[in-house]
């Protein structure tokens, strides 16, 4: 099992000092990193979920919807005007060329979003904040704003296990989302600290308290 790890010192300290204490958590689907979010949240950080306001961009009425319909076409909005997003991800899949289009159209939207939220949290005296990103590693849009990154670590096999339970997908597609995401080697080359989640809750539990007491640490002015 993994301990947590860190890199001497606080990378980005100095650079996220005035606008908050960022912590980008990063993590293949399945690895329980909103688990890990949520925790750290209840410790008292300021917590911002990227792919939350992703869900809310595309949501029907959703401020990303229009440019989605004009980039995409109408057969990407469900019945209800929202995302359907088992077509959009066949497409994106099938078609290495949208999935471009479709980040260049949704993550600056979500990034700029993502910051509005990091800034009222900081406002609101959050000691520092934990900015959940699934797509960190693989689109550097975060990179250079947190100070550092944590990664959420597990077996591919748990990753698989857990997303058929809740999702209904089967192995094959499970696998299939994952090959399109960084690899485990690449997120834990990425990382100055590590979370093994691929125990129970208490070891995870445990490690989220020793990361919150030196992020305090770090964040302190």
């Amino acid at each position: 099992m993994h301990a947590p790890t860190s890199t001497a010192g606080a990378p980005g300290a100095d650079a996220s000092s005035q606008n908050g204490y960022l912590i980008g958590l990063t993590g293949g689907i399945g690895s329980g990193k909103s688990s890990v979010a949520a925790e750290f949240a209840r410790l008292g950080a300021g917590l911002v979920d990227a792919d939350a306001i992703a869900r809310e961009l595309t949501a029907p009425g959703g401020a990303a919807m229009p440019a989605l319909q004009r980039e995409f076409g109408p057969g990407v909005a469900a019945a209800d005007g929202a995302l359907d997003r088992a077509a959009m991800r066949a497409l994106v899949f099938s078609d290495p060329a949208a999935k471009r289009r479709l980040e260049a159209l949704l993550h600056p939207m979500i990034r700029a979003e993502g910051e509005r939220r990091v800034a009222r949290l900081v406002a609101d005296g959050k000691p520092y904040v934990v900015i959940e990103v699934p797509l960190l590693v693989e689109t550097g849009a975060w990179r250079e704003r947190v100070a550092r990154v944590l990664v959420v670590d597990c077996p591919p096999e748990i990753q698989v296990a857990r997303v058929m339970a809740r999702s209904g997908l089967s192995a094959d597609e499970v696998r299939g989302i994952l090959a399109h995401q960084a690899s485990r080697a690449e997120r834990l080359a990425a990382a100055a600290d590590v979370i093994d989640n691929g125990g129970d809750f208490a070891q995870m539990q445990q490690q989220v308290h020793r990361l919150h007491a030196r992020y305090l640490h770090f964040a302190a002015p």
